[in-house]
Formats: structure tokens, C-alpha cells, sequence
């Protein structure tokens, strides 16, 4: 392929070093350093994952969590404009300044759809094994050049302000890689055997009813556990979904897949560990309470739960 997903995860790993190398030079910060080499670790991860032996790179995750434990990684003081400042900016760009974040979905879906089976000789143009990931890095690109073209600035400004960002999320930047790392741990550990055999203890295999309450709160709690329902679904779904709901109920695998999946995002709007969902926001929100989005959140999402087992079990007795 001419564009391939590690060339993304490249490009991610440059900025990263980019925002490492300010951060060890910013005197403000009296963490500058273990908070410089933090980034600088999570950079390499990035850039050279495909090529470090996983042993090595467990040994920087090692690293990285020492530092965060240690209180090595603080957040800098960024100096913003002044509001006036800003206030006349928005009005000069108006609603252009919404230009560059819309890019990024519209070019995604047109990249992924258009691009995505494009041949140069004999050489795909996207990485068909990920070609909407690298659909997104490529919209990603042109959203941050087209920002660059709107207000006049370099690729200097596009790094302190990723920098900025970074800061703002923390440690919560590497969560997604550990929590989907932690979900194919627990596929390969036979996790899905021992909540099946759990189940099966406790609830009696003929009553559909309370499988489906077990299973979509089991995707729930998972999801809550490992912020991510797709490292949720495989433990699940190997444990119940396939030996009980399909195996047993003859219950349709798209029903199946799509309710549990819903039921699992139920689990994300409860937890800290779904950090780009509910602790980002918060932190670049400046809130107060890093939990405020979560607490707004749980009431809707106890009500979606409920609903999704009430239609996962009308399905499946249907399908019965």
C-alpha cells in the first residue's frame, strides 16, 4: 500500500517528540523533565512500535506509569490570549473557524470509500486492513493544514497547540493502546470460559431472561472496567453470546453484536476509563469536577441499558 496505517501512527509519533522537546525546555515547569521524557517515551511507542520487540516496549509502558505515579508528569501553564483577543479572532473567522473540524469526518468518509480500493501499479493506495484509520490520519492532515492556511500560522503553532492538548489530557493519551491491550489479554487468558461457567453456576441455562440481563450488564461492567466495548466484546461474547444467546437460543448474531454493543457504550458513559469520552472533555473544559461529565451521563445510560435488554430478549424470543 502507498499510505499504510504505521505511517499515520509515524506522523503521530513526530508531534509527540515535538511536544517532548518543548516541554524539557519550558523552565516554567519544575516537572519538565520526567514530564518531557513521558512524552518523549510515549513518541517512540509510537513511531517504532511496529519495529521494538514487545518486550521492550512493555518495559516503556513501565517507565511511563512510574513517572505518573511518581507525580513526575504536571501539567504546564500555558499562556492564552487575552479574551478581547479572542473574541475579535471569532469574528474575523466566524463560521470558517468550524472549517477544519468538519473536514475531518467528510474526508474520512470520502477517502475511506473512494480511496480505499485505489490502485497505483500494483499498490493499494490506503492499507486495506485499516483503511479507515488511515482515512482519518490523512483527513486529519489536511484539517491541521487547512487551519495552518486560515490563520496564518506554521507548523510551530500546530505543535505547541497539540502540546497544549496533550497536557490537558495527561496520562489519559495512552489509555486507549493499554485498554485494548488489556481486552486481548483477557480473550487469550480464557477469561469468556470462566464467566461462562460463572453463569451457568448461578442461572439456569434454559432461562433466556436472565442470560441477556447477565450479558448486557456483563458488557457494561466490562466496558467500565476496560473503557472500551470492543475489548469488552470478545470476553462476552465468548462466554455467553456464542455458547448460550446463538449456540443455544438460535439468536441472530447481527441482533446479538449491534445490541451488545450498545449496551456496552452504556458502560462507557460511566467510567473514568473511557478517558476521550468523559475525562478529556472535562479537562478541556476546565471543569471543576474531573467527574462531572459521568455523573450527567448515568442516568441516561442506567435508561439505554434497560432498554437494550428488554430488546435483546423480545429478539431473541422472537427468533425462538
Amino acid at each position: 500500500m502507498i499510505f499504510s496505517v504505521e505511517m499515520i501512527y509515524i506522523l503521530m509519533g513526530i508531534i509527540v517528540l515535538g511536544c517532548s522537546v518543548y516541554l524539557f525546555t519550558d523552565k516554567t515547569n519544575n516537572r519538565r523533565i520526567t514530564s518531557g521524557l513521558f512524552y518523549l517515551i510515549y513518541s517512540i511507542t509510537l513511531m517504532f512500535g511496529a519495529v521494538l520487540p514487545p518486550f521492550f516496549t512493555g518495559l516503556l509502558v513501565i517507565i511511563m506509569v512510574v513517572f505518573i505515579a511518581g507525580g513526575g508528569l504536571k501539567k504546564s501553564i500555558h499562556v492564552e490570549d487575552e479574551t478581547a483577543v479572542k473574541e475579535e479572532r471569532r469574528k474575523r473567522f466566524g463560521g470558517r473557524l468550524f472549517l477544519p473540524a468538519i473536514l475531518i469526518p467528510i474526508l474520512t468518509i470520502v477517502f475511506s470509500k473512494l480511496l480505499g480500493t485505489v490502485k497505483i501499479g500494483s499498490l493499494f493506495l490506503l492499507d486495506q486492513a485499516n483503511a479507515t484509520m488511515v482515512a482519518l490520519g490523512l483527513a486529519c492532515v489536511i484539517a491541521i493544514i487547512t487551519a495552518m492556511g486560515m490563520t496564518k500560522s506554521g507548523p510551530k503553532t500546530a505543535v505547541k497547540e497539540s502540546r497544549r492538548l496533550l497536557e490537558s489530557i495527561g496520562w489519559a493519551v495512552v489509555l486507549p493502546q493499554l485498554l485494548a491491550t488489556l481486552g486481548t489479554i483477557y480473550a487469550a487468558a480464557g477469561v469468556g470460559t470462566v464467566v461462562s461457567n460463572t453463569v451457568k453456576t448461578f442461572i439456569p441455562e434454559n432461562s433466556l431472561f436472565w442470560i441477556v440481563v447477565v450479558f448486557c450488564l456483563g458488557m457494561a461492567l466490562f466496558t467500565m472496567i476496560m473503557g472500551n466495548a470492543f475489548a469488552a466484546f470478545p470476553v462476552m461474547a465468548a462466554g455467553i453470546a456464542i455458547p448460550m444467546l446463538i449456540n443455544q437460543f438460535d439468536a441472530d448474531p447481527n441482533h446479538i453484536a449491534a445490541i451488545s454493543m450498545f449496551a456496552g457504550y452504556c458502560g462507557t458513559l460511566m467510567t473514568p476509563m473511557a478517558a476521550n469520552f468523559n475525562i478529556v472533555p472535562a479537562a478541556l473544559l476546565d471543569l471543576k469536577d474531573k467527574y462531572h461529565v459521568i455523573k450527567v451521563q448515568v442516568p441516561t445510560a442506567l435508561a439505554v441499558l434497560v432498554f437494550n435488554i428488554l430488546l435483546m430478549y423480545v429478539l431473541v424470543l422472537l427468533k425462538v
